[in-house]
């Protein structure tokens, strides 16, 4: 007997075996029962769904010798050969292949020739709506009016290619995916009548890569079993799909509920160390962070994992609040990680940004981190007061830089202006670079300017780390170099505390020593951003001679 493959040695041969399209195969059922089958059938859905065995089981219940009224035999003459593909009165077409009005005038003619053998000529056109326009025009008013011996079945995956026309002229039925467990149900009848044994998991990953195509879950079934033999195991099916199965994709989870970015870091580069297929890596990561979205949301019922992963996925939902469930699902829902380049850095980047609050996030909670810190970057450190009575020319050494320019007059003569030598050595040099812009050319003028540049020139080394994502974030810019160190000024407190973790910090050095061709330090201050009414007021000559804490 000659070979066949599992998709058609195991093709169902009535409409009870047609698997998971209970609707169509009952509505055609009862119109086979009550002499009430129309003349055009309009077959639709996604592959390997039953659309073309569904046609030829049709087309021999209705020619059926023993019956003609429901179910075909199976046993007489005209219901094998239709099932060996030799009636001719049962005549399938190709319409990708046959696209032009001739092969479609052909057909016409051809169909008002009475059946040889059978009660029907059936016609099954397949992929239907790869006719060109004039030959769907053509077989318009045949659709509309066909000879009574003659029935069409049309079949397509693309039902909105399809002429409206002929559309209008069809019983139209829609055939669904199939569910994972119709589909492991039916490859576990053709593991016992094969001789096969599989493990129940193994068929699970089968019927979850086949996403609702039984034939292609059928041929990945015949694959395994000419690999492997009569005995399939989950680890072997893992294997052929490129499904890693390991575990740092849910401890990776963990770590991004947990805020934990040096454990998640180690997780991602000790797997790109071992070879594994980020891509799969992160469609697994991905599965997981989903099936927490749907536990958190109630609906736990859709979740297709294993008890144990579902009993894991509950525990981390007591911890994780929806918002950054979802932040999660969408940061490495969209990664792409191309086939040329498997850098890790986008998982790290997604990482990262998984933990970081959002600019959104920070700017809603600005207004609380400002009133906790008012006075943390403007009020010098208090000094013991000068016994000597002071004067707007001989200013206390103690006396801040804001309470100095209240006593000065709007315009002092140059005699009196403070110089190098003679500045308070209390006042704080942030302060002062907050109201003081750089000097034309100069070295911290050139760091602000080209601040975009400068986190692009990283080097490749940091830029895997967190550093990078806080000097990217809104409101951190350079605004003095005192000596050695160049102050970064930063909007929000959360990110000013962010970078001064040792870790960060001593990255943000290295890439802005690799910018200004020398070593230097960085050191991080909370500047506020100040009232645009208070900094156009300043232009024009005003002078700031109070501040009150609120």
């Amino acid at each position: 007997m000659v070979s066949q493959v599992f998709y058609r040695k195991w093709r169902p041969q009535t409409l009870a075996e047609v698997v998971g399209q209970e609707p169509v195969t009952q509505t055609l059922l009862n119109a086979l029962s009550s002499s009430r089958v129309s003349h055009a059938y309009l077959f639709c859905g996604p592959r390997g769904t039953g659309k073309t065995s569904t046609g030829r089981i049709l087309a021999k219940a209705v020619n059926c010798v023993t019956d003609g009224k429901g179910e075909p035999c199976n046993t007489c003459p005209m219901c094998q050969a239709i099932t060996e593909g030799r009636a001719l009165d049962v005549i399938e077409i190709d319409a990708a292949s046959n696209t032009g009005v001739e092969n479609i005038r052909d057909l016409r003619e051809r169909a008002n020739y009475a059946p040889n053998q059978a009660r029907y000529k059936v016609y099954i056109l397949d992929e239907v709506h790869m006719l060109s326009t004039s030959a769907s025009n053509a077989l318009l008013k045949t659709l509309e009016e066909p000879p009574p011996h003659v029935i069409f079945i049309l079949a397509t995956t693309e039902a909105h290619k399809v002429l409206p026309t002929i559309m209008s002229r069809c019983q139209r039925f829609d055939f669904r995916r199939l569910s994972q467990s119709d589909v492991v149900s039916k490859l576990t009848r053709i593991c016992q009548r094969e001789g096969t044994n599989t493990e129940p998991e193994a068929l699970r990953l089968i019927a979850r890569s086949a996403t609702g195509s039984l034939r292609d879950a059928e041929n990945l079934l015949e694959q395994l079993t000419t690999y492997y033999g009569s005995e399939i195991e989950t680890h072997q099916v893992q294997a052929i799909l490129g499904i890693t199965g390991d575990r740092r994709a849910k401890e990776l989870v963990k770590h991004i509920i947990n805020n934990d970015v040096s454990a998640g870091m180690k997780a991602i580069n000790n797997v790109n160390s071992d070879g594994l297929d980020l891509k799969q890596f992160n469609r697994e990561l991905v599965e997981y962070l989903r099936g927490l979205l749907l536990i958190k949301t109630g609906s736990e019922e859709a979740v297709d994992l294993t008890a144990e992963d579902i009993a894991e996925l509950k525990d981390l939902t007591a911890k994780a609040p929806l918002p950054q469930i979802l932040k999660a699902v969408k940061l490495f829902g969209q990664l792409k990680i191309g086939f040329d380049n498997y850098s890790t850095l986008p998982l790290e980047l997604a990482l990262v940004d998984c933990v970081l609050p959002s600019e959104e996030e920070v700017a809603s909670h600005a207004p609380q981190y400002e009133s906790r810190q008012p006075t943390e970057t403007v009020t010098p450190p208090a000094t013991p007061p000068s016994p000597k009575k002071t004067t707007a020319k001989t200013k206390p050494a103690s006396t801040p830089a804001i309470a100095e320019a209240a006593a000065l007059p709007a315009t002092p003569p140059p005699s009196e202006q403070p110089t190098a030598e003679t500045k308070p050595a209390s006042t704080p040099a942030t302060a002062e670079a907050a109201a003081t812009p750089p000097e034309p050319g100069s070295e911290i003028e050139r760091l602000a300017q080209n601040w975009k540049q400068v986190i692009e020139q990283a080097p490749e080394n940091a830029r895997r780390t967190p550093a990078i994502a806080i000097l990217r974030s809104a409101g951190v810019k350079p605004v003095a170099l005192e000596d050695n160190a160049v102050v970064l000024a930063f909007r929000y407190p959360l990110h000013k505390e962010n970078m001064e973790k040792l870790e960060n910090q001593k990255t943000a050095e290295e890439i802005i020593s690799n910018f200004l061709g020398r070593p230097c330090r960085v050191r991080c201050i909370h500047q506020p951003e100040s009232n645009h009414l208070l900094k156009a007021a300043m232009k024009m000559g005003a002078q700031i001679i109070n501040t009150e804490e609120k």
